[in-house]
């Protein structure tokens, strides 16, 4: 069992350097008010003119002056099996965690923070993009989304399921990485999943409260 760095019994907001906007993580807070920032993230709060809780990482990326300013609240973890995003989600316990800055620049990123989402079926995380919001989904799922919108579901591993409320259902299907995945489907009713397998959904970010409200993170 890791070491926790912290300890929240809200969600926590985690911060890297990529992509991020600072409406974005304002709204973030705003849901899930404690921020912890990812090694280079840790440079990208005080830019912000916010100071986490916590900077995690191998601390490649954070800057002299920002870990001067961040001081103690800097923890180093040198290993190179990980991650920081995934470093941050060993080492911080909570019920929830929003995502920033760690999609977009380097896409061998992107794909690696997708895969600890995937990997991770008893955290729950959802990871806000330029356009879009991922998370993984659980067994069961129910969602109240507006007619039209798109929905995307991208296996990372193979994956069988039935699903109502879609155009295109998935019902008798097997879905793969390499095979068929479920990108650009359409919300036609009252979306409802059971899945089996390590599954992403991937919405319009502007439907985060549904999300919120569908997995219970309130």
């Amino acid at each position: 069992m890791s070491e926790k760095i912290v300890h929240s019994q809200t969600g926590v907001t985690l911060l890297g350097g990529g992509a991020v906007t600072a409406a974005d993580v304002h709204d973030a807070l705003t849901i899930a008010p404690l921020l912890v920032a990812a090694d280079g993230g840790g440079d990208r709060a005080l830019a912000l003119g916010l100071m986490p809780a916590a900077v995690i990482g191998d601390m490649d990326s954070l800057s002299a002056a920002g870990r001067a300013r961040l001081g103690a609240r800097v923890h180093e973890i040198p290993e190179q099996d990980s991650t920081d995003f995934g470093k941050c989600l060993l080492h911080v316990a909570a019920p929830f965690y929003l995502a920033l800055g760690f999609t977009g620049l380097r896409l061998d990123h992107t794909l690696a923070t997708l895969s600890y989402v995937a990997a991770r079926a008893t955290q729950s995380v959802i990871v806000l993009a330029e356009e879009d919001l991922i998370f993984r989904a659980p067994s069961e799922l129910t969602l109240d989304l507006p007619l039209g919108a798109r929905f995307s579901l991208f296996p990372f591993g193979a994956v069988t399921g039935r699903s109502s409320g879609l155009r295109w259902p998935i019902d008798g299907l097997e879905l793969t990485p390499s095979g068929r995945v479920g990108t650009s489907n359409e919300v036609a009713g009252p979306v409802g999943l059971s899945l089996s397998g390590p599954c992403l959904v991937v919405l319009p970010k502007v439907h985060l409260p549904a999300v919120i409200d569908a997995l219970q993170l309130r």
